[in-house]
């Protein structure tokens, strides 16, 4: 998949989930829950694990375990479960090792490839404790704006410093510009938190771009999926720490 091709569809998904922030309630928790299985399903394949099902399985488990707990949890802080999921996911992955039976190569490489996966998927839950946080909706708009934003921009053929640059400006004036749609939340707020996420689309573009296994199907799947997933969390913190 081409980088453009990927921009486009993070871009689409990045909406997506704004849309459902818009709405709120449970179409926030299904999104996140679809995210999930995406990354799941292509992040073994884009890190090149030895036992791509089991890996898949352990992923899967831990982000839909936190998306389900962040949504149980009755009252803040809704991410207080979260340690448990995620260790308990660290226990599968060892699990997962214990059932190969191919001898077992590179076997840190896959436990530490396995966890690291969780850990993205996990933090997709931020996406619903974000929208259960009273008066969180609009921080879910504006962080999945200023994503669809900063995905789309991060495609342009720019220099690598200049393309981060004009990243981050573009996914902060898309926050600022959600959020001063939008009531209860400050412009200032919006900006700040579209400039962290255009740090983030861009840092991820670095780290990725350039994988060969993102000619594949299943791992451009992961690839697309990333930066929403770990957009969850980060609008989260910096939601609770901007507007409380």
């Amino acid at each position: 998949m081409q980088l453009a091709t990927r921009a486009v569809v993070t871009a689409v998904l990045a909406a997506l989930v704004a849309v459902a922030g818009y709405v709120g309630g449970m179409p926030v928790t299904i999104a996140s829950a679809l995210l999930v299985v995406a990354v799941a399903v292509g992040w073994p394949p884009l890190a090149g694990l030895p036992f791509p099902v089991g890996s898949s399985v352990v992923i899967g488990l831990g982000g839909l375990g936190a998306v389900v707990a962040v949504q149980a949890t009755p009252d803040q802080p809704y991410l207080r479960d979260l340690p448990l999921v995620f260790a308990g996911s660290i226990l599968l992955a060892f699990l997962n090792e214990l059932v190969r039976r191919d001898g077992r190569p590179r076997l840190v490489e896959s436990v530490a490839g396995t966890v690291t996966g969780t850990l993205v998927a996990v933090a997709v839950a931020g996406w619903v404790a974000i929208g259960r946080t009273p008066g969180g909706e609009p921080l879910v708009v504006a962080g999945a704006l200023a994503l669809a934003v900063g995905s789309a921009v991060v495609a342009l053929p720019l220099a690598a410093w200049l393309g981060a640059v004009v990243t981050t400006a573009a996914a902060a004036g898309a926050g600022a510009a959600a959020t001063a749609a939008l009531p209860d939340v400050d412009v200032v707020a919006g900006l700040l938190l579209g400039a962290a996420v255009g740090i983030l689309v861009s840092t991820l573009h670095v780290l990725f771009d350039r994988l060969p296994t993102l000619e594949r199907r299943l791992p451009a799947i992961a690839a697309v999926s990333l930066p929403v997933t770990v957009t969850g969390i980060l609008v989260y913190v910096v939601g609770r720490v901007l507007v409380g």
